[in-house]
Parts: C-alpha cells; sequence; structure tokens
C-alpha cells in the first residue's frame, strides 16, 4: 500500500520535471528560430588560413585616431549658404478669430492708436512667409564706420511691399512723440517702440521719421525679415568675406580713426579724408 503511494506521487513529479525540459526545449528553439539564418554562399570562397587564438592575457591593439580640429582653412571654406539662415514652419494655416465691428463700407471699426486687436491672432499664408523670410542678397548689406552692417530702410519697406502688396500693411502711431535731452521716441503699430537721435527743436521732424524709420525696422526683425543681421554666425562670416577696413583722418582734429567699408567701395566725405 506503501510502494502503490509512493509511485502514484512520484508519477506527477515525473511529469513536471518532463514539461520544464519541454519548457527549456521550446525557448532555446525559439531563441534560435528568432536568429537570422546565414544563406550559403553562391559565389566559391576561398579556404582562410587558421591563425592561432589571441591568449586571454594579451593586450588588444586599440588604434587611435587623432581628432579633428577647426583650422583657419574650414572657416575660409564656408559660403554664404552655410551661414544663411534656412526659414522653415507649420503655422501656414490657423482658425479664424473672432472679426471686429465693420461700418457700413465693411471697414473694421476699431480705435487704432489706443488697441492691440488683432495682434498674433492670424499668422500669414505660405507665400507670405517666404516673401518675408526669404535671405537678403549680400550686395544689400550695408555697413557703418564702425562695423555695424545694417539693411538700408528702403528695404525693409520693398520686402512688406512684395508681402502684403502696396497699402496692404502701415504703420500706426500709438502716441505722441516723447522728447528727451538727446533723443526722440513714439510708439508704432505693427508694433515697435522707435528711437532717433534728438538735439534741437527744429530737427524734431526729421528726428521723428528717423523715430519711424527705426521702428519699422524693428517690426520687420519680428517679422522675420533680415533676421541673418541679428545672427553673429553671419555677422562674422559677412565681416570676412565682404568688408574691408581703412584709415581716415579728420580734417580739423587730425584725430586718426580706423573705418569699415564694403569691399572696393572704401570712399569718405568731409570733414574726413583717407590717410595711411
Amino acid at each position: 500500500m506503501i510502494a502503490s503511494r509512493q509511485a502514484a506521487s512520484a508519477a506527477p513529479r515525473a511529469l513536471i520535471r518532463r514539461a520544464r525540459h519541454i519548457n527549456l526545449a521550446t525557448r532555446l528553439y525559439a531563441t534560435e528560430a528568432a536568429a537570422p539564418v546565414a544563406q550559403p554562399s553562391q559565389t566559391p570562397t576561398t579556404p582562410l588560413k587558421s591563425t592561432p587564438a589571441a591568449s586571454k592575457w594579451a593586450k588588444s591593439k586599440t588604434i587611435v585616431k587623432p581628432a579633428l580640429s577647426a583650422t583657419k582653412d574650414t572657416a575660409a571654406a564656408l559660403t554664404e549658404a552655410d551661414v544663411t539662415y534656412e526659414p522653415k514652419t507649420i503655422a501656414y494655416r490657423a482658425p479664424e478669430g473672432s472679426e471686429p465691428l465693420a461700418d457700413g463700407a465693411g471697414i473694421p471699426v476699431v480705435d487704432w492708436a489706443n488697441s492691440f486687436h488683432g495682434i498674433s491672432s492670424k499668422p500669414v499664408t505660405e507665400e507670405q512667409f517666404k516673401a518675408l523670410m526669404a535671405p537678403v542678397p549680400s550686395k544689400d548689406i550695408e555697413v557703418k564706420p564702425d562695423g555695424v552692417i545694417y539693411l538700408p530702410e528702403i528695404k525693409y519697406r520693398r520686402r512688406l511691399n512684395e508681402a502684403f502688396g502696396p497699402m496692404g500693411w502701415g504703420m500706426i502711431p500709438k502716441g505722441e512723440a516723447v522728447v528727451g535731452n538727446s533723443i526722440v521716441t513714439r510708439e508704432y503699430a505693427l508694433i515697435a517702440q522707435g528711437e532717433n537721435a534728438y538735439f534741437s527743436p527744429d530737427q524734431l521732424p526729421s528726428s521723428v521719421e528717423g523715430c519711424k524709420s527705426n521702428a519699422l525696422m524693428r517690426c520687420c526683425k519680428d517679422l522675420g525679415i533680415a533676421s541673418e543681421l541679428w545672427d553673429p554666425h553671419f555677422v562674422r562670416w559677412f565681416k570676412k568675406e565682404h568688408t574691408e577696413q581703412a584709415w581716415v583722418e579728420h580734417a580739423t582734429t587730425k584725430k586718426k580713426k580706423m573705418f569699415w567699408f564694403k569691399k572696393g567701395e572704401v570712399q569718405v566725405s568731409y570733414p574726413y579724408t583717407l590717410t595711411r
């Protein structure tokens, strides 16, 4: 009776051990089947010479390549395409926002002098985006005597006309001109704060106009026009490739200065003269 019970209890244990072996074999088979099977080559191969097995104590030889360092030749090889910003956007379409009240002629009734209505409410179209963000040709960029590069104001206006059309954009004064000791400032919309040098009351009209031009430039910067001029990488490249320096002398004080010019356009006007 006891022997029969032992035999009965041993049978399940044998089945469990057998099942474990089957599961292990199945896992090994699945692992091997997942590995890619090497296909026999269709071309005859030459027998390889057997090489002696490396000792586990042998030191492996590693070849360390010298790190590449930036050189002047690399910097000189940069082209305009390497330093020009390539604009991209996904904001071609946006949900339509609420429209302002309109009069009988369909013109929006908005107090533009005191309202910021419409700011950042709708992105431009894909075509307008490309017109605004197009790279600035190097020939259009000028350089000041102190080395600051800039885009003439008319170039900004032409870019806005290209994107929106004449009479399709405008600048609205947001307040009166504020006159300081040597500066005049005024806020405009598309929206920016312009400033210009100011020294006497008879200069106020031209100073206010210069203030408007300065505000226009700042507005256009936010629209992406001529953004390269604020990119240090582009500025360094442009000054290296398209500018040169020359000594000038003041006619009255006889003080000498180093002025910047565009290459091939070294010329000065009174009270300065070129000197060595």
